[in-house]
């Protein structure tokens, strides 16, 4: 039983590790004037629509990538 808990242990905090090191979403634009919560609406749901939800997450990074493209860092 020790030695699972152990492993458990490894594992939660290489996920928290991963976690803190991960690149957080878009929420800035770069252009004042499309700097608002519609605009930053509108371009996530066109991400969304274009990247749907795939096995494995991979949407999420393509998702970001999308939103950097619009202008959002």
């Amino acid at each position: 039983m020790r030695l699972s808990l152990s492993k458990l242990a490894i594992v939660i905090l290489t996920a928290l590790g991963l976690l803190a090191c991960a690149p957080g979403f878009p929420k800035i634009n770069s252009d004042p004037a499309k700097n608002n919560p519609k605009t930053f609406n509108q371009d996530l749901n066109d991400c969304i629509e274009v990247y749907p939800e795939a096995l494995g997450g991979a949407q999420i990074k393509q998702r970001i990538s999308c939103m950097n493209l619009k202008g959002w860092h």
